[in-house]
């Protein structure tokens, strides 16, 4: 089996590994033809995970047809609301039979559409081609062979599997699970609610709140894969709270880190300035906002998320917002 990883980003490069780790032959995809250049002749990507050594058999290619050629799987390792845009002008060169793999996790802007639709709809592949990576994986510690757990998420258990065997090593640890809805919901939206925790840590708010904003978080995320028509065994999983927790909690979590600047009252178009990689709780808290509002959902914690990052809101009256909503009985998922 052979693999294109398009998108040298830290995840992608990350995942270039486990993929050659696992036997995979594997191609990396470079945006800039001196990351891979870089890649080629030092085994390392300075600009995303400088201490990391590349396995010797990750070739990178800034050339997408050299990238494409002849791939059993095309791991698809852009930003969300990019997505379309690479993809369009990337369909041609797929191989017919290659299976999509989507590592994003966000919501398109425009349409409100998951990263699966995207695929499906740009280039018109059945669903039993098209899988999700998704799970408690922070790159750099993935990338330094710490142990970790992922899920695959696939309407066709074979492709699943066959994907499964592509990525396991003996520190990435891949399950599989049907829930293609569930699995990219949860990866979207949790990096809204860790948008939220990490507000809460920036004004010096404590643990009392943190709990209370990721379970209160799960219970929005159940209640829209509800609406959406997801399993709700999922949000108790890896691609549900294992990864709400390691986002919400970790200091290498872009969302929850854009977060705590906005908590300590920098202002947004100054953080958006001096950060290096893409926190994708900023774009899709206003398209997850728009799918709860278009089933009915109350999401009050994204709402207030949406409101700070487009609309201004100032993070104390946020706070305010949360706090002073109606007291009511506590019940799982809705």
């Amino acid at each position: 089996m052979t693999a294109a990883v398009m998108g040298a980003g830290s995840w992608g490069t990350t995942f270039a590994q486990v993929l050659c780790d696992a036997g995979t032959e594997t191609v990396l995809w470079c945006r800039r033809p001196e990351v891979a250049d870089m890649i080629n002749s030092t085994r390392t990507n300075r600009d995303y995970l400088p201490e990391l050594r590349l396995p010797d058999s990750l070739r990178a290619t800034a050339d997408p047809a050299e990238a494409l050629g002849g791939a059993d799987l095309v791991v698809l390792a852009v930003t969300s609301q990019v997505l379309r845009e690479n993809l369009i002008g990337w369909v041609d060169l797929i191989p017919k039979g290659a299976v999509l793999v989507s590592l994003m996790k966000g919501i398109e802007l425009d349409t409100g559409k998951r990263m699966t639709e995207v695929i499906a709809e740009v280039t018109g592949w059945p669903k039993e081609q098209i899988a999700v990576i998704t799970g408690p994986n922070l790159a750099h510690e993935i990338a330094e062979r710490q142990y970790a757990a992922t899920v695959i998420a696939c309407a066709d258990q074979q492709t699943a599997e066959n994907l499964q065997k592509a990525c396991h090593t003996p520190y990435f640890r891949p399950y599989t699970n049907p829930d293609v809805i569930g699995c990219e919901l949860a990866g979207a939206v949790k990096n809204v609610i860790a948008l939220a925790v990490g507000i809460a840590v920036g004004m010096g708010l404590g643990d009392n709140t943190r709990a209370m904003l990721i379970t209160r978080g799960l219970a929005e995320i159940a209640r829209l894969g509800a609406a959406l028509g997801a399993d709700q065994h999922t949000f108790a999983g890896l691609a549900g709270m294992g990864d709400l927790v390691t986002t919400c909690s970790s200091p290498l979590s872009r969302n929850r880190t854009f977060g705590e600047k906005l908590g300590r009252g920098i202002p947004l178009a100054e953080i958006v300035a001096t950060t290096t990689q893409v926190a994708e709780g900023v774009k899709s808290s206003k398209p997850v906002l728009g799918l709860a509002r278009a089933h009915s959902v109350e999401m009050p914690i994204t709402e207030v998320v949406a409101a700070v990052v487009y609309e201004g809101l100032d993070v104390g009256q946020a706070a305010v917002m949360l706090a002073s909503r109606s007291a009511k009985p506590e019940r799982y998922g809705i």
